[in-house]
């Protein structure tokens, strides 16, 4: 999300000799991704960032594929995720293409550990709990139904509230944007988007650390768990100002766009990557045109999978559907309407269905995790 934030000290020039109180020069650090192309922020830390103590022994975390090219529309049971103590080891991942992955985590405990995931950006929305998350940018405050953005490289402690979480995960190699449909060419949320600058939540409350020790870092990289201890506190930030920061937005702060008759999926849409976008479904008013019907109409999904996690609400166009089932309908056949669905939503007025769709451009293979969670011949329940 482009906008501009500063938090604590910063000089009036960039890369210029600049002191802490105490007389120390003070360790600059530009983070940034896509090289120094894309968006960035300048960190101001009181030690290098680069004081390894220590590194441990890697160990992998990589998904194993069960359906590597699979044509059936799938549902999953999210709800039966299993919960774990530790939050590295809550992460099961359900789905895996070369840009992204997509997974459910159920931590019960604050990690006493820091993290730092150096090959994606994560989008985590949150379905259950509510805590803190903290940052070398500073803190921020989630509950159920916020997005968590946090760009790759961002090292990150925890805090949850309560041992009964969950969390929908989703992992993109390539930078995660708000749709550029929605921002002008100076990047501000334009009058039609169903969300402005006033939506997203920074991170305020700088903390400076002044501790050495030995500091765990559990560093992720491609599909293993790398163990570092550094010296000093990773959070030894003064300050900091840029574009590459963490921030959160509530599903709730989605305004829907609706119409006379049915408007099709990307009205919903709330981010946005090269390879795949997110949508937002939020409790909306229906279609107003005297004859529209509000279900949706048949569609065939020839360019992407579509996959659904439905969140809270009745979601209109589904039958025996739960809160935290995930369906996944992929690209190559149609797909529409349960049975008595369409019949069902005429004369509807409004729905009060919350769900979060995942768009991938490439076919997503299903991973062995994913069908501990399954419900069996869902691509049977169109039959009559």
């Amino acid at each position: 999300m482009p906008i501009y934030h500063s938090q604590g000290t910063v000089p009036p020039k960039r890369h210029v000799v600049v002191r802490h109180t105490n007389g120390d020069l003070l360790q600059e650090e530009l983070v940034g991704t896509q090289g120094f192309g894309g968006m960035s922020s300048l960190v101001y830390h009181l030690y290098p960032p680069t004081r390894v103590k220590q590194k441990n022994k890697a160990y992998a975390i990589a998904p194993k594929i069960a359906v590597e090219n699979g044509l059936d529309a799938m549902s999953f049971k999210g709800f039966n995720i299993k919960p774990e103590a530790d939050y590295i080891k809550s992460r099961k991942i359900l789905f895996v293409n070369s840009f992204m992955q997509i997974g459910l985590a159920a931590p019960q405990y604050s990690p006493d550990y820091f993290f730092k995931n150096a090959d994606a950006d994560e989008l985590i929305f949150v379905h259950k709990g509510e805590g803190r998350l903290e940052t070398m940018y500073g803190e921020l405050f989630f509950k159920y139904g916020d997005y968590i953005m946090i760009p790759r490289g961002t090292v990150y402690k925890i805090e949850f509230k309560t041992s009964e979480n969950l969390l929908l995960l989703i992992e993109s190699f390539e930078p995660i944007y708000t749709p550029k449909r929605y921002r002008n060419e100076f990047g501000q949320l334009l009058e039609h988007s169903p969300f402005c600058e006033r939506d997203i939540i920074k991170p305020t409350n700088l903390k400076t650390y002044d501790l050495k020790g030995e500091f765990d870092i559990n560093i992720k990289k491609k599909g293993f768990i790398f163990p570092y201890v550094y010296d000093n506190h990773p959070f030894d930030v003064v300050g900091w100002d840029g574009y590459h920061y963490p921030y959160t937005f509530s599903i709730f702060n989605f305004e829907p766009i609706t119409g006379r008759i049915h408007m099709p999926p990307p009205i919903h849409q709330t981010f946005e990557c090269r390879n795949f976008v997110i949508c937002s479904f939020v409790p909306r008013m229906y279609d107003y045109h005297p004859d529209a019907i509000p279900a949706p109409y048949h569609h065939s999904n020839i360019d992407s999978d579509e996959l659904l996690y439905y969140v809270d609400g009745d979601f209109m166009s589904r039958n025996n559907i739960q809160s935290g089932q995930i369906t996944l309908h992929p690209a190559g056949i149609p797909h529409g309407p349960h049975p008595g669905a369409i019949e069902r939503s005429i004369g509807q007025k409004e729905t009060k269905e919350l769900a979060v769709m995942i768009d991938p451009f490439n076919p997503v293979m299903v991973t062995e995790e994913a069908l501990n969670i399954e419900v069996k011949d869902y691509y049977k329940s169109w039959l009559e």
